[in-house]
């Protein structure tokens, strides 16, 4: 089964195969993501979650098919380049500068994106981790933050690429079902300002809530695609994924 492709997407994903010597850990994948779209990514462990965002985010290419963002083949750019167009991706596991600030682990992210290291990318910086819940813990050393705020700190950094697309990798793994919420809603509230979001999760409650469409992968193809209800309802993702 192969994703919904349109003419109009703004991320669009064209029959990739990935191959890691004789496994195919993506076969002729093809979905398109709209502008402004929350959109869910579930499967199990070895499913092929993980390669499909190293290769839409740029760390993998692959051995056929195309990635467009924005009607601009990206296929064969870098990571850094695809960051400085506007998609930035965020971490199942922080690494962040430990001995570092918050602050200084979020200008070493602008400075990055955009090469900005100005008095106006510092007022950026803070302006971002208010919205992120973090402005207090601006002068903390990172080492020092509890779980959910790394999380926190690692959408930060993402969003201090300014991204028209942010992908994030399970930003709400092995926190409790309260940071769960916490972190939900920042997500939901970065979509409200029109950030298109591709969410990775396992959290179903989650991925339920956040999603306006959901792909369910397996052994690297697409085995449903739709509303989150139409496919968790689904049979091949309830086998594959809940275990039903």
């Amino acid at each position: 089964m192969t994703g919904e492709v349109g003419n109009n997407s703004f991320l669009r994903v064209e029959g990739i195969t990935k191959r890691f010597g004789g496994f195919t850990a993506l076969d002729k994948v093809s979905v398109d993501v709209v502008k402004g779209e929350r959109f869910g990514l579930i499967g199990p462990n070895g499913s092929g979650k993980t390669t499909l965002i190293n290769i839409i985010s740029g760390v993998f290419r692959p051995e056929a098919g195309a990635i467009r963002f924005r009607g601009e083949d990206i296929t064969h750019i870098a990571a850094h380049q695809r960051n400085r167009r506007g998609i930035a991706r965020s971490f199942q596991i922080p690494r962040p500068f430990r001995s570092m600030t918050v602050l200084e682990n979020l200008m070493v992210g602008q400075d990055f994106a955009a090469g900005d290291a100005s008095l106006h990318s510092r007022d950026r910086a803070h302006a971002i981790l208010q919205r992120m819940g973090l402005g207090a813990a601006a002068n903390a050393l990172a080492g020092r933050l509890s779980q959910v705020e790394l999380r926190k700190m690692e959408l930060a950094r993402a969003m201090a690429a300014q991204p028209q697309l942010l992908v994030s990798d399970e930003a709400m793994a092995g926190l409790s079902s309260s940071e769960v919420d916490e972190v939900l809603d920042l997500l939901l509230g970065l979509s409200a300002d029109g950030i298109t979001i591709i969410m990775i999760e396992h959290i179903m409650h989650a991925v339920m809530r956040f999603s306006q469409r959901v792909m369910c992968l397996e052994t690297g193809k697409i085995i449903a695609l739709g509303e989150p209800k139409d496919v968790m309802a689904n049979p091949r993702v309830q086998e594959a994924y809940l275990g039903a």
